[in-house]
């Protein structure tokens, strides 16, 4: 699957992905046109955090409960934000030159 570029032809800032993968898993990929990854890391989210929550013990912290999905996110986040600063660096490099 192709990626899609942005609207305008210029990548979006990193902050802005960044700020979008913390409102929902996945949002920061599909506004870089990654929208497969981005949906990828959702589902696997919603999983994992659906696994670990019938895992653990009625005891156990929200946290504790939740950890599988928490840290897919976390992987999201830190995905989305590192592909969108790679963009945005090479693009700022080409105009550089």
């Amino acid at each position: 699957m192709a990626q899609q570029p942005p609207v305008n032809g210029k990548p979006r800032h990193p902050y802005a992905i960044l700020a979008a993968s913390l409102l929902l898993p996945g949002l920061g990929h599909v506004l870089m046109g990654k929208a497969q990854r981005g949906l990828t890391f959702l589902f696997f989210t919603v999983i994992l955090g659906w696994v670990s929550l019938r895992l653990m013990p009625e005891t156990a912290s929200f946290f504790s409960r939740h950890v599988g999905g928490i840290f897919i996110y976390g992987l999201s986040v830190i995905d989305a934000y590192k592909a969108a600063r790679i963009d945005w660096e090479v693009r700022r490099h080409a105009d550089d030159a």
